[in-house]
Order: C-alpha cells, then structure tokens, then sequence
C-alpha cells in the first residue's frame, strides 16, 4: 500500500459526518499523555496528511476510535456482518475481527491526521466485502461493475466542520485508483435538516458532490447512491 498519498487544508465548512450513533462527547483518548503516533510529517496550520490504514498504523486507529470503538462497539463492522452477529460479538469481538482484516494487509480505509494525531476516518473496500449492502433494499448495487464502497466516516469532534470529510473522500479515490478501482461508491443522506451529525454516518451528499462523486440511483428520497468514475 502506498503511504501519503494526500496533503490538503480545508477548504469549506460542511457538516462531517461521523459513525454510529449515540456518539457526541463520546470520544476518549487511552491516553493524552501519549506520544504522538501517526505520519511523522507535520503540515502547515489547518493541513492534514491521509494514509491508509495498515498493521502499522492500527495503534493510530484505536487511538481516534476510543474505548467505544468509533461508536458502540462498531469497529467499522456493521456493513461486513449480519445483524445477528455484530450485535453479539460487539465491542471486543468486532475490534478483535477488524484487527484480524488489518492484519491480513486487506484495504480497509484512510487515515487522516492532522500533524501526528489521527482525527478521521472513512471507510473503504471493495463493495462484495460489506455483505449487508447486498441486502439492503435501498442501497443494493446498481449494475454489475465492480466498485469500491465508502460505507462510514468518524471525524474527531473537534476537527468537525473544517471540510475533512470531502478531503477524506479525494484521498479515498487516489488510493483506490492505486488498487486497480475504477468505481467509487458512496450512500450518503441527502435533503437531511437538523439531524445530528451521528445519524448521518455515511456522510453528506453535499461532501460527495464537493469531491467530485454524481449520483446514479436513489431509492429513496434522503439516500442517494453516488459515483465517481476514475479516469486512466
């Protein structure tokens, strides 16, 4: 996998999206007096650098995670699992299984961070890896090309609303575009007010449109599926 792959500072100040729900003033650090992990490279004031995650980097997402994993126990494994089984082995045993995916070098998202500290995530893979979108009735594919799914954001409370999310998104492309990927496929909310950022953890349209993504389908009326094509 290649390693820094995106530099940028914010550009707009977009509602982030974050995962799970029940989530605000939930985010613990194991420590605040650890030492930095993460790039080893710091940007100007209000940059980020972004790298996929690998074994190496799994300290960097415990770290942005917390003690809830993101947000009740998730571990960003409610999309690769039935219902059944993320609720019972939620919290270690889904940390455990994600670390296991890690491990094996399989893609699972980018990193973002701001000098040394990691303060986002978004979620990425090839779309067969996230079973429950095939039974979604809403979200289920829209043809038979292959994509690669976005399926979640978790953006530290306070690097919100700085434009991470749609900077998350142009770094998730260029990596996929590394991996052979010809589609990236997002399932953001969309004509969505006042709903807390939580409810709304596969992003916002509107950060989808910013980074170039165009809708191809929409089954309902707040959850449209999203592309973006990537050019030889």
């Amino acid at each position: 996998m290649q390693e820094g792959i995106a530099t940028a500072g914010p550009t707009d100040q977009s509602r982030v999206a974050v995962a799970g729900s029940n989530c605000e003033g939930q985010h613990l650090r194991k420590s605040d007096s650890k030492a930095p992990t993460g790039s080893g490279r710091n940007p100007k004031p209000g940059g980020f650098v972004f790298h996929p995650l690998t074994a190496e980097r799994w300290s960097d997402l415990e770290e942005l995670f917390g003690i809830r994993g993101a947000c009740g126990g998730c571990w960003c494994m409610t999309w690769r699992l039935a219902r059944s089984q993320f609720v019972r082995q939620s919290g270690d045993g889904n940390k455990r299984a994600f670390k296991r995916i890690v491990a094996k070098g399989e893609p699972t998202g980018i990193l973002a961070y701001s000098g040394d500290r990691p303060v986002g995530w978004c979620a990425l893979a090839p779309r067969q890896v996230y079973t429950r979108l095939a039974r979604s009735r809403v979200l289920k594919p829209v043809d038979a090309e292959p994509v690669w799914s976005i399926t979640c954001f978790f953006i530290e409370k306070s690097h919100r609303r700085q434009g991470l999310s749609a900077r998350l998104l142009e770094a998730a492309v260029r990596f996929a575009k590394t991996q052979g990927a010809k589609i990236v496929e997002g399932y953001p909310y969309d004509q969505v007010a006042k709903l807390p950022d939580p409810f709304v953890w596969t992003g916002l349209a509107s950060a989808f449109r910013k980074a170039g993504f165009v809708e191809v389908a929409r089954r309902s009326s707040t959850r449209p599926i999203m592309r973006y094509r990537i050019g030889r």
